[in-house]
This record gives C-alpha cells, sequence and structure tokens, in this order.
C-alpha cells in the first residue's frame, strides 16, 4: 500500500506520525510520502517538501507566499497524477488540502480530509468545497459528523489522538526533573506559536507578560517549548524581555513543558487543546494582521476561538483577542488563576471530563473508515 499525505504544519505532523504507526501496523510494507515533518519522517514518510512550507496563517501572510505554495501544490499534484497512490490523505491545512483533493479526486484517487475544517466556528460554506474534495472526512470531535452527513458528506468521529498520547495524569515531578526545576517551584508555560507569523505577533507581548508575572511571583519559573526552526528568534525575544534566569527555551519538548507546568500562556490553536489536556489553566491570546483581522472577524460564528471554550460551550479560559493583547492584559489574566485556587482546580476537573470524551482508539477507527472508503 501507498499513501500520500500532506501535512501543513507541526500539529498536523504530530497526527500524521500518529496515525502512521497505526497504518504501519495494519498495512506492513507500507510506503507513505508528500509533505510532513520530523514526527512523520520518524515513521519512515519520505518528505518531499518539509511543512513549515506551510505553515502561513491569516489572509495578508499568505499573499506574501502565495507563489511559493501555489509553486508546491501545482507540482505535487503532478506527482500525485503521474505515479497514483492508494489515496490521498490530507491532514488539516484546507485551503491547501481541499483544492488538491478536489483536483485528484476527480482523476480517480481516492480522497480523505483528516480533521473536519472548522465550519461550526467560520466559513461555513466551505462545506461545499469539502463535499467536492472528500470521499471520507476523519473527524475529531463527536458533533462534526453528524454535521457533515446533513451535508451528504460521509464522516467518521475518531477522536483526539493527543487523548491517547496525554495521560490522564500528567506525571509533573517526572517532567519537572527532567528541567531541573523544584517540585514546589511555580512554573508557567509560554507557548507563543509554531509559525513564524505567530512569533513575530506574540513572542515579545508573551515575554513581557511572562516577566511580569515572575516580577510578581518571585521564584515564578517560565519554560518556553520551542520549534526548533523558530529557536533562535524565540531566544532573541526571550532576552530583549529580560525574564529571569529561571526561564528555559526548550528545542521542542511541548509536553514535558506542559506536564511541568501550574498553568500557561498560549497562542490560539491545537496547542490550546493540548493545554486542556495537560488540565492547565490557561490565557489563550491571539494577534493577526490588521487587514486579515479586519476580513476574517464578520465570518465568525462563535463567541470564542479557543478550543477550550468552543469544546466546553462556555467561557472556560479567558481570551484576549487583537488589541486586548499587551503584557499588562496577559499578566494580570495569569495573576488571577495564580490568586485563585478552587477556580484553578475547577478547570481542571472539567478538562478532565473533556479529556475521557476524546479519548478513542484513533488509529483503528481511522483505518477502518479508510479501509471502507478504498473498498467503495
Amino acid at each position: 500500500m501507498r499513501f500520500s499525505i500532506v501535512a501543513g504544519e507541526a500539529s498536523g505532523d504530530l497526527l500524521g506520525g500518529q496515525l502512521l504507526d497505526g497504518m504501519v501496523r495494519h498495512w506492513p510494507g507500507l510506503k507513505s510520502d508528500g509533505i510532513g515533518g520530523p514526527q512523520m519522517a520518524r515513521r519512515g514518510f519520505d518528505a518531499w517538501w518539509p511543512h513549515e512550507r506551510l505553515a502561513v496563517r491569516g489572509y495578508v501572510e499568505v499573499l506574501r507566499h502565495y507563489v511559493g505554495i501555489v509553486g508546491i501544490r501545482n507540482e505535487l499534484r503532478k506527482k500525485l497524477l503521474a505515479d497514483k497512490p492508494d489515496a490521498f490523505i490530507g491532514i488539516d491545512a484546507p485551503d491547501f488540502n481541499l483544492g488538491l483533493e478536489e483536483s485528484v479526486k476527480s482523476r480517480g484517487i481516492k480522497t480523505i480530509h483528516f480533521v473536519c475544517p472548522s465550519i461550526w466556528a467560520w466559513r461555513y460554506e466551505r462545506v461545499h468545497k469539502i463535499r467536492r474534495a472528500a470521499d471520507h472526512v476523519l473527524c475529531l470531535f463527536p458533533f462534526e459528523p453528524d454535521m457533515l452527513r446533513r451535508e451528504g458528506i460521509a464522516a467518521t468521529y475518531v477522536g483526539h489522538p493527543l487523548a491517547n498520547v496525554i495521560p490522564e495524569e500528567p506525571d509533573k515531578r517526572a517532567a519537572r526533573a527532567r528541567l531541573g526545576i523544584r517540585e514546589d517551584a511555580e512554573v508557567l508555560a509560554v507557548l507563543p506559536g509554531s509559525r513564524e507569523s505567530e512569533i513575530d505577533y506574540h513572542a515579545e507581548l508573551f515575554f513581557a507578560a511572562a516577566a511580569r508575572v515572575q516580577r510578581a511571583r518571585p521564584g515564578m519559573h517560565v519554560v518556553v517549548p520551542a520549534v526548533p526552526s523558530l529557536k533562535d528568534r524565540i531566544e532573541d525575544a526571550v532576552r530583549r524581555s529580560r525574564l529571569d534566569p529561571r526561564t528555559h527555551v526548550l528545542t521542542g519538548q511541548s509536553h514535558t513543558a506542559l506536564a511541568a507546568s501550574d498553568l500557561t500562556l498560549v497562542a490560539s490553536g491545537t496547542a490550546t487543546l493540548e493545554a486542556a489536556l495537560f488540565r492547565l489553566p490557561m490565557v489563550i491570546a491571539y494577534r493577526l494582521n490588521p487587514l486579515t483581522y479586519r476580513l476574517m472577524k464578520p465570518k465568525a460564528l462563535l463567541p470564542w476561538v479557543g478550543l477550550p471554550n468552543i469544546l466546553c460551550n462556555q467561557d472556560v479560559v479567558p481570551e484576549l483577542i487583537q488589541a486586548d493583547v499587551n503584557s499588562e492584559s496577559l499578566a494580570r489574566a495569569l495573576l488571577d488563576w495564580l490568586e485563585a485556587p478552587e477556580r484553578m482546580a475547577a478547570v481542571r476537573e472539567k478538562f478532565g471530563v473533556l479529556h475521557g470524551l476524546l479519548a478513542r482508539d484513533t488509529a483503528t477507527l481511522a483505518i477502518d473508515a479508510i479501509e471502507k472508503t478504498l473498498e467503495g
């Protein structure tokens, strides 16, 4: 069996690696190729392009990289049609993958889209493109398949693979030992994002907020898991922020950082769900190019951007967006958590329930759906 796969950023690479684990067990001798990152490469994936080439979010930001991204998609389409795989799997990255899926599907290649585009949050009109592009959609959240089936789209709830990777009771003591942090210390994880544009918009403000928290809570450790390709830029931002020496910039190791922490300041995205599965109180923040924000805001269908609030369908953790993101407001929101231990305990309990809802045998459910799609 041969599958071509496209994962467009770090979170997609993580999902792709976990999916490949199950696929390799199920189909011995499996070959996989396309666009991915280090997690997929460890499972024998042949990356024709690195996933960082697609890790761009926002209208204005995409325009700056448009020619390069379209060139990659056109070249990839040619390769797929010249040597057809058994199926094409697009992991998230809907703006890149759906158009590619639609094109190769019309030429007889089975298409699976892994991660339902968040049409329930914004841009519901994309449902028509999903119908044309995907033979089957693998959904991470339980409410999505019924929504898609009402629109004539085959879909299966497979749970969220992160809920199987992240333990129900994270070992904080072991994580702190790995990082050389005392068991009784307070620890804040700062995750400004995994894309270059996110570092540009978030890093200095996030680290300035963390410095304020350290001044208010002497002895506070700050841990920063950095995407390897962006680590130098993150370290520069840390130096400019004047964080104290109890600041640890890590190469990757986001799960170790989250397991070791008491709370987190995190950019909106998959990392917010990871933090919730680690049962962490958090402050979610996000900034975009102002023009991108003005274009996107009217398309929003929900009052939240963070997955923890969306999945719980209520204001569980604070969100600060665009003009509200400044070092003072971020620090105040973080200190509000630290000053309310009962509130922190309540949100940890709520996130434990969420963990149980999302934990499924994702690989088995996904492979079963893929097999039925190939047979159909």
